[in-house]
């Protein structure tokens, strides 16, 4: 259903860097860079992810009820997801587990970047 979806950063450098590293256990990798947006994806979706700098100028703020969730391969790697957050500097809302929610069935955790966006990794079980 998406094609792309976009969340606004305030320091491009670190949060490549922290991005780069808690989507790798995902299998997402980078492959747009520039001053003002970088691009991620998995090879052979086409939806894309990025992160872009505000065209206004403005700070970029995070949205209060916006998530962007993304399919883990297995709990390993939710669970390589959610420390490698934790290793750079972003926070957790809770361990990895399962629970209630849009996916009941899954095994999921909750975390937040360096700029506050609210994020999810999680695979069905």
């Amino acid at each position: 259903m998406l094609a792309y979806s976009t969340i606004g950063v305030n320091h491009m450098a670190q949060s490549v860097v922290f991005y780069d590293a808690v989507f790798a256990p995902l299998g997402v990798t980078r492959d747009t860079t520039s001053r003002t947006w970088t691009g991620y994806s998995r090879a052979g979706e086409s939806a894309r992810f990025y992160l872009t700098m505000p065209h206004e100028g403005a700070a970029a703020t995070a949205g209060n009820g916006a998530m962007l969730a993304f399919l883990a391969p297995d709990r390993a790697a939710v669970d390589s997801f959610y420390a490698a957050v934790l290793e750079q500097g972003g926070v957790a809302e809770g361990e990895p587990g399962s629970g209630e929610g849009p996916e009941p069935a899954a095994y999921a955790v909750y975390v937040r970047d360096l700029d506050g966006n609210r994020l999810c990794a999680f695979v069905r079980v």
